[in-house]
């Protein structure tokens, strides 16, 4: 008995410990991106990991001729958009019913999910319901499709290839979200595989819209295939994602008025944030004048956990990523089996602030170079993007360009300020992105789409690079140079499980 009660109290305290755990320690339990600072002191400023290549970088002179070939627009490569379908599209006399879909992930995952869902409304002869965008557990952000995309923009566009409504009629008034997470429906699809493939949805969706008039399909991400469709489907899906989703007005007009500050900033301003560094010949600044560069810098604390690799910040930071990696996925990171030396070996470590301002000053660009940085958050703050802003001085962001005012209603707002970020980019003379992921995916196949200069950084050379401490800037950059010619935005043709969002030819291009 008194066995009993001793593991009985042993329970008890233990149980209280893991109750007390998240008020002790918030930042091993905050959500994915948006971790406190935690009692480890991992948020240190990093010393500069590549001191011999920085301090040539700041002291580096670009000559005119590599300024002027880095701003030059893509040639012409030979392909082109479908200007419209090969076949003239046809809208069904009378649809079999309505089809709902509930997409998570962050902005461009839902951007794909939406271009999907038309497709399948297209292969069922259905009328698509406006996506239900879930709110992402990583960024908390509950913006619906008509607080982002101009719903009627999007509908004008498709009205000749699939019927679309705002708003279920009152008969299925009843077909919610909230409906479906209370109990098992047999209007909703849960099955879908990832990749399926069209007659997958006519065997297994479209009775479900013959019996019961509505199908909700959650989840939907990624369940459509990219091999093995009609042409006309490809071509829809494209048309959604390169022509009908257009971001909301505010949205657009926000995105303009950044951009015009990017191309004439007070010349004020620039003088001051240049004064103290070595001047930079005048044809030389004269050949980036009016133009920018945007950097979308990935590199958030649930990255750089999920890397399991070193970046600079002593033991304490390797103890906090560890602890943040162990809450989050329980040992299932397959990169911890690996060295530090052998993950960058092999390209698999995300780009910090120190080592992408290190590329981007090897292929020329200079500072007086005008550089946007899109990103949400970057693990360390300011104390990391320090070495990049030192090598860019004129780097900006949207709370620099930007007033309070301005931002307002997007302020707080992952998507929003996602959407801001994705329509600077676009019109931004050349797009880089120091690591994969869904914005980095989405932006180089619709700059390929439309022709436009997107630099690719090569991890698998500079992993090997940047663990050569002893090499010198003309061979670093000479490296980098070499590497990166053929990485500059030319079509790369899909092959066979490739995203059509990534690699848009030959599916939505032709040869002109």
């Amino acid at each position: 008995m008194k066995l009993y009660r001793h593991n009985h109290r042993g329970g008890a305290l233990s149980g209280l410990l893991v109750l007390l755990l998240p008020i002790f320690f918030p930042s091993l339990f905050a959500p994915l991106g948006h971790a406190s600072r935690s009692i480890f002191s991992e948020w240190n400023a990093p010393k500069p990991r590549h001191s011999l290549l920085f301090k040539s970088a700041l002291q580096r002179r670009t000559s005119n001729g590599l300024q002027s070939d880095l701003w030059i627009p893509l040639a012409d490569h030979g392909w082109k958009p479908f200007a419209e379908s090969i076949s003239a599209p046809t809208l069904p006399s009378e649809s079999q019913g309505y089809i709902q879909v509930f997409l998570d992930g962050g902005l461009n995952q839902q951007r794909m999910g939406i271009c999907d869902a038309v497709a399948v409304a297209k292969i069922l002869n259905a009328t698509l319901v406006i996506p239900h965008l879930e709110v992402n557990p990583v960024w908390q952000d509950s913006s619906s499709f008509t607080e982002i995309f101009d719903v009627d923009h999007f509908i004008n566009v498709l009205k000749d290839e699939v019927s679309i409504v705002k708003e279920l009629p009152g008969e299925y008034s009843w077909s919610t979200r909230q409906y479906y997470a209370t109990g098992i429906r047999a209007t909703r699809i849960k099955t879908a595989p990832v990749h399926a493939s069209a007659n997958w949805y006519l065997e297994n969706v479209l009775p479900v819209l013959q019996s019961y008039g509505i199908a909700a399909i959650a989840p939907f991400s990624h369940r459509l295939a990219f091999d093995n469709l009609p042409s006309n489907l490809q071509h829809l899906r494209c048309k959604v994602n390169f022509h009908a989703l257009v971001f909301i007005p505010h949205i657009r007009m926000l995105g303009e008025a950044l951009i015009n500050r990017l191309r004439y900033p007070p010349k004020q301003n620039r003088a001051e944030r240049t004064e103290n560094l070595q001047e930079i010949t005048d044809d030389g600044d004269r050949q980036g004048a009016g133009k920018f560069v945007v950097l979308h810098l990935r590199f958030d604390k649930d990255m750089a956990a999920h890397s399991a690799c070193d970046f600079g910040g002593g033991k304490a930071e390797k103890l906090a990523l560890a602890k943040y990696r162990q809450v989050l996925w329980q040992g299932r990171v397959l990169n911890s089996q690996f060295t530090d030396e052998e993950l960058r070996g092999q390209g698999r470590c995300p780009l910090t602030p120190e080592e992408i301002g290190l590329l981007l000053a090897a292929l020329g660009f200079n500072n007086s170079t005008s550089l946007y940085l899109a990103s949400h958050k970057v693990y360390g703050g300011e104390a990391r993007i320090s070495t990049l802003r030192k090598l860019f001085p004129l780097m900006e962001d949207k709370k620099s360009l930007a007033s309070t005012e301005e931002r307002s209603k997007v302020e707080g707002k992952a998507s929003l300020l996602a959407a801001v970020d994705y329509y600077v980019s676009m019109q931004s003379d050349i797009f880089i992105s120091a690591s994969p992921g869904n914005m980095h995916n989405a932006l180089v196949g619709h700059r390929a789409y439309k022709n436009l200069k997107t630099i690719r950084p090569n991890m698998m050379l500079l992993g090997p690079l940047f663990l050569n401490k002893s090499m010198d800037w003309s061979e670093f950059q000479q490296a980098v140079l070499g590497g990166h010619k053929n990485r500059q935005g030319q079509v790369r043709l899909r092959k066979e499980k490739q995203s059509i969002y990534t690699y848009p030819a030959p599916d939505c291009m032709c040869r002109s």
